[in-house]
């Protein structure tokens, strides 16, 4: 059984990647988490409740109120919309920040990957910037799968998984993602920008690791000379129509240049679609 994390703050974009979440697993069984975090602003502040003890009891019982009703009619609007017996939801309503709250939940709930939504097209712009979504991925230590606002699911025929050959078969999350390349049927393209410069041995080996990892799907390996990974992402969808862009986190790679500089903005036309963020390795 998978262990799916679902955060929301109720919106139509988080309600949307909870229908993506049950249909990418659609055939298998699954507990999924449905997660609202919150922090009343009074409880933080230097008001005339702090002299008021009972407000500020009223008011965190209205915001716990508010979340817990929420959460009911949200599975009950997913379990109707998409009735499945494999699939089981539960309802967590938390006084905490998401992201602590998320680390705690992963490692109590033996969580297997998140799923949340990002705004619209700016999307993915906000995550790499420091969103809510992008303060999950920095601490997560499980798969990421972020749903641009508005995207409807579409069957995983292709899966791009931009990479350097820097992580092998030890990478975490790299077994998440074998099981939906093999249970969809998609086909998995390893994309790796260079510029002139050849793989060296410890590449070369994780490429062929990485092979044989994947051998009972299809995959196929394209080089991109003379681009960086964000270049090749956008020339590569400009050929081919992607249905989940894969990456690995990992600190030591392109990944972190990717989020702390200016070339975000060459990423934005990339948030329609969806995208699946690998944990750095320990």
């Amino acid at each position: 059984m998978k262990h799916i994390l679902l955060p929301t703050d109720f919106s139509d974009t988080s309600y949307e990647a909870i229908t993506y979440a049950v249909q990418l697993f659609i055939n298998e069984e699954c507990t999924f988490y449905v997660l609202n975090t919150y922090t009343p602003v009074a409880l933080y502040t230097t008001t005339i409740y702090e002299h008021q003890s009972s407000l500020n009891v009223d008011i965190g019982e209205m915001y716990k109120n508010s979340s817990e009703s929420n959460l009911t009619q949200i599975i009950e609007k997913v379990t109707d919309a998409y009735p499945n017996k494999l699939h089981t939801f539960e309802a967590i309503s938390s006084y905490n920040i998401l992201s602590q709250e998320i680390a705690h939940l992963v490692e109590s709930h033996h969580i297997d990957c998140i799923i949340m939504g990002t705004k619209g097209a700016s999307g993915l712009k906000e995550v790499f910037i420091g969103s809510q979504t992008m303060q999950v991925i920095k601490s997560a230590t499980v798969p990421v799968i972020g749903v641009p606002s508005g995207y409807n699911y579409t069957q995983l025929k292709d899966i791009l998984f931009a990479t350097d050959y820097r992580s092998g078969v030890t990478q975490p999350g790299l077994k998440l993602l074998e099981e939906i390349c093999r249970t969809h049927i998609s086909r998995l393209i390893f994309l790796n920008a260079y510029y002139g410069v050849e793989l060296d041995t410890e590449q070369l080996s994780n490429k062929t690791a990485l092979d044989t990892y994947f051998e009972r799907d299809a995959h196929i390996n394209e080089m991109a000379n003379g681009m960086d990974v964000l270049e090749a992402i956008d020339d590569f969808q400009s050929r081919h129509k992607v249905d989940l862009l894969a990456l690995v986190h990992n600190k030591h790679n392109f990944f972190e240049n990717l989020l702390f500089t200016p070339v975000v903005s060459k990423i934005v036309h990339h948030t329609t679609t969806p995208f699946m963020i690998l944990p750095p390795q320990k």
